[in-house]
């Protein structure tokens, strides 16, 4: 079994990857991605985040509940902060773990992402 596959490779539900709720007066869409994100998974996320990211001037992406984060789950990240830069919207990034911060910063991609230490302080406006 190769590192970019998880244990289980049974049908992977959208629940199964990512929970979405709306902050605030619908200003704000905070995605709760959980799990391993990996070859299998991060299609699924990205379809998702396709799909939601327009819908708000800030994205949080909330992934204090992953346990795995591999390349494809990397390249996923990449991707929406561009998708959400080009519709002039912020991307924040809760890393919530050691394993999501040690993969951003092992690819060089930590300084690539506005993070911050919870959703309560992703949520806040920038200074």
């Amino acid at each position: 079994m190769s590192s970019e596959t998880p244990a289980g490779e049974g049908g992977v539900e959208v629940d199964d990857v990512v929970r979405f709720e709306s902050a605030g007066d619908g200003s704000s869409l905070v995605a709760h991605v959980h799990g391993e994100i990996d070859t299998l998974t991060a299609p699924l996320l990205r379809t998702e985040l396709d799909a939601r990211v327009p819908e708000a001037p800030l994205v949080v992406l909330d992934l204090s509940d992953v346990t795995f984060l591999g390349s494809a789950g990397l390249a996923v990240l990449v991707a929406a902060k561009d998708q959400v830069e080009r519709a002039g919207h912020t991307l924040r990034l809760v890393c919530g773990s050691r394993i999501v911060t040690r993969a951003l910063e092992a690819t060089g991609l930590l300084g690539l992402f506005d993070v911050a230490d919870g959703v309560p302080e992703a949520l806040r406006p920038s200074a």
